[in-house]
């Protein structure tokens, strides 16, 4: 409570301050004035107070300046005028001086307050340009050294390429020779080469450099070849397709190659993460504008602390299983390879746990095919 008290008596003397130094500084003007008020004139006198009003709106604002402004107009009156020490004034000339002395007064208080608001906005606006100017630099730098690493990486993973292609032969002639080992060399091998691959693609998307031609497909050859894609890989007959033949096929405008690779990508995630013998369903669906496929699988889920950054190169989230030799861009570049089609990946929690991935491509209905043909 003491401490309190003392904040609020220091404030409000803070606030007194330039009250208490200009109306004693009024009062020592007025005394020097006054003894030598026979040798000047009420014009003089009404300079001398000006000239005080003027440092009260300076140092002190809009209210001490007027306020010194009223307290001058009468002390000239009272004061400085015949006849002296009354409140009367005999001549026209003096209601003039007294009159000019308030209004240039008061026009010059808020001519001054005005100044120094705009002085004030002006240095606020100058430092928050400053400000923008760092954090602007600072985004600078980052960019640079992002487009730094993605050169390294795109440089790294081109040279590896050809070392990696020379282990796996190599790994290949002495496994024929039936060694062992040479088959878990092959593996790692390849493993290294599925990450330096991505490395590579990803380097090309956020460059912008990376071919992505959208065609008229159908949904169902699409699931098709991604289905095809997993034949032979573990855990594979855990794959569920959803898929209604009896209506008329799904069509969209996405690149086959690429969309399969999108598709591809999350079946793999959702084979991993799943626990062994629980399915992962691939769904599609027609809305408008959109095709729509969903991957499901019954994992453990992503907390809702890791989701914004799901989509984030080499990130794996906290409940994700380890995986040796995975760099964790198989979801990036599924992303970017759906934005770049102009499309849209987004992340669900499924009921009852699991993930649901949906990806919506751009679709495209028979009627409006027909007209396009038509059209041709």
């Amino acid at each position: 409570m003491r401490g309190t008290a003392r904040s609020i008596a220091k404030r409000l003397s803070s606030g007194a301050w330039p009250w208490i130094l200009w109306l004693v500084t009024f009062v020592g003007v007025t005394v020097v004035m006054h003894a030598a008020r026979y040798h000047l004139d009420n014009a003089s006198a009404a300079f001398l107070y000006l000239l005080v009003v003027l440092g009260a709106s300076v140092h002190g604002g809009r209210g001490v300046g007027i306020t010194i402004a009223l307290v001058g107009f009468l002390g000239i009156d009272y004061y400085f005028q015949v006849p002296y020490e009354r409140w009367e004034v005999e001549k026209f000339g003096d209601w003039f001086v007294l009159v000019g002395f308030l209004a240039t007064a008061i026009v010059a208080t808020n001519l001054l307050a005005r100044a120094q608001a705009e002085a004030e906005r002006a240095r606020q606006r100058a430092v928050e340009i400053a400000r923008l100017s760092a954090a602007a630099q600072h985004a600078e730098a980052l960019r640079e050294a992002d487009r730094l690493k993605d050169a390294l990486l795109a440089g790294v993973s081109h040279d590896l390429r050809t070392p990696l292609t020379t282990i796996k032969a190599l790994a290949q002639g002495i496994a024929a020779r039936g060694d062992a080992n040479a088959v878990i060399i092959e593996e790692q091998a390849e493993r290294l080469a599925r990450m330096v691959s991505d490395l590579l693609d990803l380097s090309r998307l956020k460059g912008g450099a990376f071919p992505v031609t959208p065609e008229l497909n159908t949904a169902e050859d699409l699931i098709g070849a991604v289905v095809r894609q997993f034949a032979g890989v573990a855990g594979a007959q855990r794959i569920r397709v959803d898929i209604d033949y009896t209506r008329p096929a799904l069509l969209g405008s996405f690149d086959f190659v690429q969309s399969v690779r999108i598709l591809g990508n999350l079946v793999d995630n959702a084979l991993r993460h799943g626990p062994p013998g629980t399915p992962v369903a691939i769904r599609v669906s027609a809305q408008p504008e959109w095709l729509v496929f969903t991957v499901e699988d019954e994992g453990p889920g992503i907390p809702v602390e890791h989701q914004e950054h799901l989509f984030e190169p080499f990130y794996t989230g906290a409940s994700q299983i380890p995986d040796a030799g995975r760099a964790g861009l198989g979801l990036s570049i599924a992303h970017r390879l759906v934005v770049a089609q102009g499309g849209e990946l987004e992340y669900l929690q499924r009921p009852g746990g699991g993930s649901v991935f949906v990806v919506r491509l751009p679709g495209v209905t028979l009627a409006s095919t027909a007209e396009d043909r038509h059209g041709l």
